[in-house]
């Protein structure tokens, strides 16, 4: 008996032993994604820069999304847990990596809703880019690997990856649904700020402030979510104030703020300036009533809210004048020189002088650059691509297939005038452009376009003389010099006004020694600079030469005095911040930041640039101190050009007007004629010589946070309610 209670007694340990060695296993089973997605997660935000006040929002989320997974490890049989596991953790690791690249090269995650965008852009431009990306990013990318590496490796043999009973992983699944909830519960926290991760949960918008407050595999989910369930408008039918927004006597132009040309101009007896309202004969409170759905009805009373801009001394200056717009790859006014770059350092200095214009960076940088560019509106942040999107959007009217109306555009507007419309880019169909530019109304040309369902659009066709190597390929970057001279023929010698739009991109990352740096190497290698830094003003000397030949070209047809050049960056060089610091002799904050777009540590002059616009027939510059940004362009030219257009269903306004400036940036902060809001700090700083009263602060720092909100989340439902085409019709 003894002997047999010893056995019992040895027998029972042994269990015991062996029980706790299963509740050990299978606890280790069931807590292994979600202890790897919170490491994802941190690594991620730490790497980034990312604050860490939001981490019970991830860990919740990544507990219960980490719970699923599992759940799909443990119901197998052993290998094929085995497998499920590792392949699930290879998945997420490359994944978080691919996102990280993403962010560090293009300055935005990419969710589901933007991958076929990813896919149909040539990544093979940004080839070398990629590749010393990831090479400077192996330390980062092997801790995101590492995990799935130990799996791989080491993961049968620690983790045993027995079956259990299927009965087991629905408890696993319960406990999922559990920490959700627990996920949703921490999203009605107290939170601080303007924007909060619960309102984050319920929009489609703030991919990278979705990502820093919910953890990427949220934003993810959220994505596809609504790529499903679109979101619907949130913001409230709250207008009161922003229609009173313009202060009394507010100033525009002039550097007195008086609007006076910067040379001695005397015209006696001053004619009367007519300062009636940019609008036009549309009923937007009728609208309002009688809209089709819920979102024409709110953006016809929104618009109907906001006060208009009036018409001014310059109201009709170009009337009739041909326009060439340019939008300039990567360009920065920091790197204009009277000598470098002699055609920009005229531009600038002789035509309208904007001293605080901006281009800050948005969602998508250069697609979106041309959005505030070409359609004066704000770009969604977030997919779908706000440019791209007006090209492949369709709607059913009175039985018939219509694209986006995009009547307030500039080339909508000339067409209807009688203008010669055509557009150039000398690239392939990146963003879609082939489809967006042609809805636009321009005679779309960039190069091997190829056969387009959209062709009914727009005529579109190769360029003719453009760079092309023994195998028939594009040469990259194309030189701005070379699609000037491939194009200006088609339309300089034309009897009618022509408008013509030019997407440069010789000044395209990566500033390295390439075909487009190489003419001027001799003379930017004796420069100061670094060699990107030196590299980069190459880009903009051949930006420069380009402008040459246009004005050359341009005065020869004897069309130089009707006509106006308007020309802005898409974007600053991206996060090429110590190029920028070079060429302005300041301090901006680091290129890391600015991979991020983290605008909380960021002097947001780094976005200061320089805006053309310029005709020979001016008699002297025109100074402008108002803040101002691309957004601001649209309007500013229609009224440059006497056009009927309704000033209060664009997000930007005419900076000549007597309207208070405004810039708006990707993190919702801003600045205005009054002072600096501060999205991070949530704090206001008045400009010199700007008193306030505390209740009059507060009070005009809601209605404008209000109005920002507005002009921001407005555009995604102007382009997918096709609301210019409710407003004007679709003829």
């Amino acid at each position: 008996m003894a002997y047999n209670g010893r056995r019992m007694s040895g027998g029972r340990t042994a269990y015991r032993r062996n029980g706790d060695g299963v509740l050990i296993q299978t606890m280790t089973r069931v807590l292994l994604f979600p202890v790897l997605l919170i490491y994802l997660e941190l690594v991620l935000h730490i790497s980034k820069g990312n604050s860490l006040a939001y981490v019970p929002v991830y860990v919740v989320f990544s507990v219960a999304a980490g719970l699923f997974l599992s759940a799909l490890a443990l119901p197998w049989r052993r290998a094929g847990n085995s497998l499920t596991a590792k392949v699930l953790a290879v998945l997420l690791s490359v994944l978080f990596g691919a996102e990280y690249i993403a962010k560090t090269i293009l300055q935005s995650y990419y969710g589901p809703s933007a991958l076929e965008t990813a896919a149909n852009n040539k990544l093979t431009d940004y080839a070398s880019v990629i590749v010393s990306t990831v090479i400077k990013s192996i330390p980062i990318l092997l801790l995101f690997l590492l995990p799935a590496i130990l799996l791989c490796l080491f993961g049968s043999r620690l983790l045993g990856f027995e079956r259990l009973d299927i009965r087991f992983a629905g408890l696993v699944l319960g406990a999922c649904v559990v920490f959700h909830v627990l996920g949703l519960g921490v999203l009605r926290l107290p939170w601080k700020g303007d924007i909060t991760p619960a309102m984050l949960y319920r929009l489609d918008t703030n991919i990278d402030d979705q990502v820093e407050q919910l953890g990427l595999l949220t934003m993810l989910r959220l994505d596809a979510k609504h790529m499903v369930f679109p979101v619907k408008n949130t913001m409230g039918n709250d207008f009161s104030g922003i229609g009173t927004l313009t202060p009394p006597g507010a100033s525009s132009a002039g550097s007195s703020g008086s609007g006076e040309p910067d040379s001695s101009q005397t015209a006696d007896p001053q004619p009367v300036v007519d300062t009636s309202p940019n609008v036009m004969e549309v009923d937007l409170a009728a609208l309002a009533e009688n809209g089709k759905n819920d979102d024409i009805k709110w953006l016809a009373e929104y618009f109907n809210s906001v006060a208009p801009t009036k018409k001014n001394e310059y109201t009709g200056m170009f009337e009739g004048y041909n326009v060439i717009e340019l939008v300039l790859e990567g360009f920065s006014g920091y790197a204009i020189d009277p000598e470098l770059t002699p055609t920009l350092y005229k531009l600038t200095h002789e035509g309208f002088i904007f001293n605080n214009y901006y281009t800050a960076l948005h969602f998508t940088s250069t697609s979106n650059g041309e959005c505030q560019t070409l359609l004066g509106l704000y770009p969604k942040n977030g997919s779908p691509i706000t440019m791209k999107r007006t090209g492949e959007v369709t709607f059913k009217e009175n039985g018939q297939t219509v694209g986006f109306n995009a009547y307030l555009t500039l080339p909508q507007q000339l067409k209807r005038a009688g203008y010669n419309v055509v557009g150039y880019h000398p690239n392939g169909d990146m963003y879609g452009r082939a489809m967006s530019h042609s809805n636009l109304g321009y005679d779309w040309h960039q190069f091997q376009v190829g056969d387009l369902k959209s062709s009914s659009r727009g005529k579109l066709s190769e360029f003719e003389g453009l760079d092309v190597s023994d195998a028939g390929k594009l040469l990259w970057p194309q030189k701005d010099t070379v699609m000037i001279s491939a194009s200006v023929d088609d339309y300089i010698n034309s009897d009618t006004p022509f408008h013509v739009y030019y997407l440069t991109i010789s000044g395209h990352m990566p500033y390295s020694d390439n075909r487009a740096v190489a003419p001027y190497r001799d003379v930017i290698r004796a420069l100061p600079y670094s060699e990107t830094t030196q590299n980069y003003v190459a880009t903009c000397m051949e930006v420069d030469r380009a402008l040459e030949l246009l004005l050359q070209k341009l005065e020869a047809a004897g069309k130089l005095d009707k006509t106006l050049i308007v020309a802005t960056g898409d974007h600053i060089p991206y996060f090429n911040v110590d190029t920028l610091e070079e060429l302005s002799g300041k301090k901006f904050g680091s290129s890391k930041d600015m991979e991020s777009l983290n605008e909380s540590n960021i002097d947001f002059d780094v976005y200061k640039n320089s805006l053309i616009l310029w005709s020979a027939s001016m008699e002297g510059p025109v100074v402008v101190d108002k803040p101002c940004c691309q957004v601001d362009i649209l309007p500013t030219v229609s009224n440059l050009l006497g056009l009927e257009y309704d000033s209060r269903m664009l997000a930007g306004s005419d900076i000549l007007s007597d309207s208070e400036g405004l810039v708006v940036f990707t993190s919702a902060s801003w600045m205005t004629d009054r002072g600096f809001y501060n999205r991070f700090t949530k704090e206001f700083t008045p400009n010199p010589g700007v008193t306030m009263t505390a209740e009059e602060q507060e009070s005009y720092v809601s209605t404008m946070k209000k109005l920002v909100s507005y002009k921001l989340n407005s555009t995604a439902m102007i382009v997918e309610n096709n609301f210019y085409g409710a407003v004007f019709g679709n003829s």
